[in-house]
């Protein structure tokens, strides 16, 4: 068998790109014509524009902030101050009849701390709605319950485990922690190795390590 490694290269292969760096191929046997370059992937996240976005802005103006598609799913950024006329809209008028999840991120360096993200989905379209609603730190959104009763828990959740409190909400107090632990452990600037040291030396009498 032939010695690949000793065979001549191609004067095409050794040619500069367009910023002056060689193509040559460094491995032995290579193909003489230069590889094509991979193209960029594609974003995943782009502006939104079609119907069911136009229609939100028509009706809400200024309230919807911005507007992205992820993965083909529509996601609306929307003002907290609108937001129950918003919810109210998206079940009646554009038929989301399920809040399927209601959850929030902390962005503490960020001068609106947290997104509240609601998950919709429509049993008659078969169709998936994502709302984002920036808050800041001390902002209380109103409560989504009129709306989807679904939100009672999902709220309760949010409120312990972040310490966003919902507006008229019917019931609000902690759902996974005890109602006098201190703290919200999805804050980023909450120490998970700290957590509540007095209440566990109270109630389960165990003394940190720390």
């Amino acid at each position: 068998m032939a010695d690949e490694s000793k065979a001549p290269q191609s004067p095409e292969s050794s040619q500069p790109d367009a910023s002056g760096s060689s193509t040559a191929p460094s491995a032995a046997g290579a193909s003489p014509s230069s590889p094509a370059k991979a193209s960029a992937p594609a974003p995943l996240q782009i502006p939104l524009d079609n119907e069911l976005s136009r229609r939100y802005r028509e009706r809400f103006g200024a309230a919807i902030l911005d507007g992205l598609e992820d993965r083909k799913q529509p996601i609306l950024i929307v003002d907290a101050a609108q937001l129950l006329e918003i919810a109210r809209y998206s079940r009646d008028e554009e038929k989301f009849d399920l809040l399927e999840d209601y959850t929030a991120v902390d962005w503490p360096r960020r001068e609106k701390r947290f997104d509240l993200v609601a998950q919709l989905y429509s049993f008659s379209h078969n169709t998936r709605l994502r709302l984002k609603i920036p808050l800041g730190a001390e902002e209380q959104p109103s409560t989504l319950v009129p709306i989807w009763p679904a939100a009672n828990w999902l709220e309760r959740e949010i409120f312990d485990l972040f310490g966003i409190a919902f507006l008229g909400h019917p019931n609000l107090k902690r759902i996974l922690l005890p109602d006098e632990w201190q703290g919200h452990p999805l804050r980023k600037d909450y120490d998970i190795l700290q957590q509540d040291t007095a209440w566990v030396r109270e109630n389960l009498g165990i003394e940190s390590g720390q």
